[in-house]
């Protein structure tokens, strides 16, 4: 009977994987780019919808950027120290004037779109179905008349594919270039309305047509220029098939023009490439799965599993602000569609550790140590310091963009970055990974945090000066004369997990240094009644989208539950503080991150309730995160839609959170649902220590725990039942322990699994 049961859970586990109802189904196709049918492979994307009566293809790639330098970064002025020098004249204008406006008046650098594929459907009547099918990562359109379209972005190739059926004797694709020539001096529309596409000076470039193939080259800046190329063929009956590239050529690099890729793939059989690309997102789903009683949160957390799968491979550029979805409006996308390192790339990677999608996650670390290089510069040039920083806000090469220079010039930057570093290393336990990227990226953040603080009276360690981002927006008082606790927290976790990492590998002289480097840091400033504050003697008095003064709980976890009712009453008094204060400065990703931070605080009703609201009011019908409130509903005082990524990844980590924790040095399943999910499971999910872990949960109990260990070694469970009982084991020694724990040592690939003993 019990071997039926545990049976069953496995069953109801590998139910688990996308089914039809977390796909994207419409009757007809959208109006607007940013509600279209999303595909991509973390360097193509495009986006399927419907304009002026013709079925539209945004085309785009990941690596399309006008790379000029940003204007004003190259004075003398630039530096650390000559900020610190105007903050105490309270001459802040001229700091303004030189870092922060170039940002909005300049129309580059930035990310610059692709263009379209259109087809004439008018003759076809009304699209009568619309359909993303997410396990498959294809999208099917039926016509009136009985033409259908199925389309997708090949897995791991740089070509997109279609075909259509029944599309008649006269099918004959246009490809339409952005409109970059018009007049230059059109008034910038701003970071969030994003430039006319004009003010970037191109000379517009022509499409060649070549019987059934449609070229066009587009010069862009210093040289960079880019390709799109479509061709097409009839073949048997009346289907038609095509491929569509997109090239881009930077000066000295070595690429293949789309033309020829193209071609060559249009000899290739079309159910050749499907079968390819299906294969590879067999294996993507299977790494990890989720089954929800609320249908809402689980479907939102599928279809944010497929966006990421859809924008990270391990060599792909960082994830940027809309990814390989750049804006298809005649505009340079919302915040120049750029490299966003306070905030926006770090959430964007949060469901890839424990939702067990490591590779891909390696698009950030590897990105961030191509560009590393041009981070030490900066970081020469900008500080006057060895060590590593990281520029705020980026280029695609990592250069420095300026804006907001309190936040796009954070001096603790490179220090939440390292926590990516930091968790590909504890989740995977790859030593060489530690040592080669880990360690590395680790010491020399911690080098530059030591050489940029200074000791106060107290004998304390504090910077210069520091800011929370964006409190206070760019003014002169958003630096603040002590150390900020977003600061703070990032400078406590780098030191931290320097002398760490140095255990780990064997070099005691350098866990101690670090240790005493983060000894000397002040504590985290409270108020009287036990609240985080932005900095000593500055409280949360406004709402506010960043939650940045509470790092040190998510996501950087210094202050814990697990550390006793000190810790947890902080944790409790600064989430109701936010929650009593409200919502009106929020944006949807501040409900992904209250998300997160809730189930961290073991409030999984609380946590639910913040990751439905997003899902529900700022995501448009296609699940994009328009940062704004879509409904109106009061959950924000922002209205607007900008698009960006940030929000729907953190939703899904949030998610993770609710069902898996393992930062505090053991596992917890489902350490944050509601009571009223009786009924779930997750499959999969990864722990740090390499470990592998499946739950189940029935009649409001956990009835089910599997671990696997890809590389062996221990691992304490909390228990989650009174008793137990081993349904397998192989390649391990379990032990009960007195405080409700059980600690398992693992050989390289054990596993066990317990069940409850409902005694």
């Amino acid at each position: 009977m019990k071997q039926l049961f545990a049976l069953l859970l496995c069953c109801q586990l590998a139910y688990a994987q996308p089914q039809p109802q977390h796909n994207l189904h419409f009757n007809t196709l959208a109006h607007s780019w940013d509600e279209a049918m999303p595909l991509g492979n973390g360097i193509l994307g495009a986006l399927i919808w419907e304009k002026n009566g013709h079925l539209r293809f945004s085309l785009d790639r990941a690596d399309l950027w006008d790379l000029r330098p940003m204007k004003g970064l190259d004075r003398k002025e630039f530096s650390y120290k000559w900020v610190q020098e105007q903050v105490a004249k309270k001459d802040y204008g001229i700091v303004q004037e030189y870092f922060d406006a170039p940002y909005e008046e300049q129309a580059a650098p930035c990310k610059i779109p692709g263009g379209a594929l259109e087809f004439d459907t008018r003759q076809w009547g009304a699209a009568t179905s619309v359909q993303l099918d997410i396990k498959k990562a294809v999208c099917q359109v039926a016509w009136k008349n009985g033409v259908t379209l199925t389309t997708f972005v090949h897995a791991t190739d740089p070509v997109g594919r279609f075909r259509f059926e029944h599309a008649g004797k006269d099918f004959q694709p246009l490809l339409i270039p952005p409109a970059y020539a018009g007049d230059a001096r059109q008034a910038a529309g701003g970071s969030v309305a994003g430039d006319d596409l004009a003010r970037l000076g191109y000379e517009q470039g022509h499409v060649n047509s070549n019987g059934q193939t449609l070229t066009y080259l587009q010069k862009g800046w210093n040289g960079f220029e880019y390709e799109i190329a479509v061709t097409w063929k009839r073949v048997a009956g009346d289907a038609i098939e095509g491929v569509w590239s997109i090239s881009s050529h930077y000066p000295g690099e070595k690429a293949v023009r789309a033309s020829r890729v193209a071609g060559a793939r249009i000899q290739q059989p079309y159910a050749k490439d499907y079968t390819q690309h299906i294969r590879w997102w067999q294996q993507f789903w299977q790494q990890s799965a989720i089954r929800l009683p609320d249908s809402l949160l689980e479907k939102q957390w599928y279809l944010e599993q497929y966006k990421f799968g859809s924008v990270a491979r391990s060599k792909s550029p960082v994830i940027t602000l809309q990814a390989v979805w750049t804006a298809d409006n005649g505009r340079l996308p919302p915040w120049k569609g750029d490299v966003h390192n306070d905030l926006n790339t770090q959430l964007s990677y949060w469901p890839s550790y424990s939702g067990n999608h490591l590779e891909e996650a390696q698009s950030f670390t590897n990105w961030l140590n191509k560009v590393k290089g041009t981070s030490k510069n900066y970081t020469q040039q900008y500080y006057g310091s060895s060590g590593l920083n990281v520029p705020g806000v980026q280029t695609l090469d990592g250069q420095p963009m300026g804006g907001w220079i309190q936040y796009s010039c954070s001096p603790t930057v490179s220090a939440w970055l390292a926590q990516h570093f930091y968790w590909q290393w504890k989740y995977s336990m790859d030593s060489n990974f530690l040592r080669r990227q880990t360690w590395p990226w680790i010491k020399e953040t911690a080098a530059f945090l030591e050489s940029v603080t200074i000791k106060n009276a107290a004998g304390q360690r504090q910077l210069p000066i520091s800011s929370s981002p964006e409190f206070n927006d760019n003014n002169i008082t958003a630096w603040f004369p002590q150390t900020t606790n977003y600061d703070l927290s990032l400078m406590r976790y780098a030191f931290s997990i320097a002398a760490e990492t140095a255990g780990s590998l064997s070099l005691p002289a350098e866990a101690a240094h670090w240790k005493a480097v983060l000894h000397s840091l002040p504590p985290l400033a409270l108020s009287p009644a036990g609240e985080m504050l932005i900095a000593p003697g500055e409280p949360y008095t406004h709402s506010h989208r960043h939650f940045s003064h509470m790092m040190s709980v998510y996501p950087l976890g210094l202050v814990r539950m697990e550390n006793g009712e000190k810790e947890q009453a902080i944790i409790r008094n600064s989430i109701h503080l936010l929650d009593s204060i409200g919502p009106r400065g929020w944006c949807g990703y501040s409900y992904s991150w209250l998300g997160n931070m809730k189930a961290r605080a073991w409030d999984g009703e609380g946590a639910a309730a913040a990751l439905r609201i997003f899902a529900k009011a700022f995501c448009l019908p296609n699940s994009f995160h328009a940062n704004g409130d879509q409904t109106k509903s009061g959950y924000s005082g922002f209205t607007y839609r900008p698009f960006t990524l940030e929000g729907n990844f953190a939703f899904a980590g949030g998610l993770q959170e609710m069902l898996l924790q393992s930062y505090a040095g053991y596992i917890h399943v489902f350490p944050a649902v509601p009571s009223s999910w009786q009924e779930l499971s997750f499959d999969k999910l990864r722990a740090e220590g390499a470990f592998l872990v499946s739950a189940a949960r029935s009649g409001g109990q956990v009835t089910q725990v599997t671990i696997a260990a890809e590389k062996g070694g221990k691992a304490r469970l909390k228990l989650p039942f009174r008793t137990w009982y081993p349904y397998r084991e192989q390649g391990v020694i379990a032990k009960e322990l007195k405080d409700g724990f059980m600690e398992i040592t693992f050989r390289k690939g054990g596993s066990i699994q317990l069940n409850n003993g409902y005694e």
